[in-house]
């Protein structure tokens, strides 16, 4: 559901810039630091759309793999502590028959 409302949200946001980019269609001067170049608005505003939509895609996918590598590191740390849970209580077990039969014995 909140991947839906996302969905819905974005694409708002996109038909409102759309529609901003749209109705600003008059040449204006870019600077780039070494030349000026008169271009359209309308490319400004959905350039900058797109650069700013790559910015928070290469974010979004490091943060999604930073979190896939953490849970990788603590699956194998669970399974660590599992396999010596297992092996301390078979070694617990094994200790208790143990004394139970030198108790049996006296």
């Amino acid at each position: 559901m909140k991947l839906q409302w996302s969905l819905i949200a974005g694409l708002i946001f996109a038909l409102l810039t759309a529609v901003f980019a749209v109705i600003n269609v008059d040449p204006v001067q870019v600077n780039f630091f070494f030349t000026v170049v008169s271009m359209p608005l309308i490319l400004v505003i959905l350039g900058c759309a797109l650069i700013g939509g790559i910015i928070v895609g290469s974010y979004g996918i490091f943060r999604q793999y930073k979190l896939q590598k953490q849970i990788k590191q603590l699956t194998a740390e669970l399974a660590k502590l599992r396999e010596n849970s297992t092996s301390l209580d078979s070694f617990t077990l094994s200790d208790k028959s143990v004394s139970a039969d030198s108790s049996t014995q006296v």
